[in-house]
């Protein structure tokens, strides 16, 4: 920055050339704040990395990944196809493997200060909303629905005019 704001600078006033410091190095310290405010959330149904949403029930293994095992990762063991939220400056991150993938997605690996935290914090809302999950009962699949009951679902599933909602 201090060679373009010269550069800059050259043939103006001495206030000219400190506001060109003063702007060049505010759109720097912006573009790097945002580059690293990437927000990270696990919340009820899926884990959120930046623009991106993962559901619970899609992932597989969860591993906290060491300075090497993420060097490894973002570097010759990349797959082009995985979606990576990493930074320069964190060493370590989580591999989230991706169930029942399309084969462009084969993982996620993110970067993070505290990556022992995120996994914990997958695997809990993990065996939360397991728990929320009503259990398979195959007798009810067995019965042929009436009439009645059929119409019920199929209002269910529609809006008041009948088009899906």
């Amino acid at each position: 920055m201090l060679l373009l704001g010269t550069t800059l600078w050259a043939g103006f006033s001495l206030l000219a050339g400190l506001l060109v410091y003063v702007v060049l190095e505010a759109a720097c310290a912006a573009l790097l704040l945002g580059w690293g405010s990437v927000r990270i959330e696990v919340i009820d149904r899926d884990v959120r990395a930046g623009p991106r949403c993962l559901p619970l029930d899609r992932i597989g293994a969860v591993a906290v990944l060491d300075t090497a095992q993420s060097a490894a990762m973002r570097g010759p063991r990349a797959n082009a196809g995985a979606h990576m939220i990493i930074r320069p400056y964190l060493p370590r991150s989580v591999y989230i493997e991706v169930a029942g993938r399309p084969a462009t997605e084969p993982y996620w690996l993110i970067g993070t200060r505290r990556p022992e935290l995120l996994a914990h914090a997958i695997e809990a809302a993990r065996s939360q909303a397991a728990g929320r999950q009503a259990p398979c009962d195959d007798a009810a699949g067995d019965q042929v629905p009436q009439a009645g009951a059929a119409e019920g679902r199929r209002n269910s599933l529609h809006g008041k005019d009948g088009n899906a909602s």
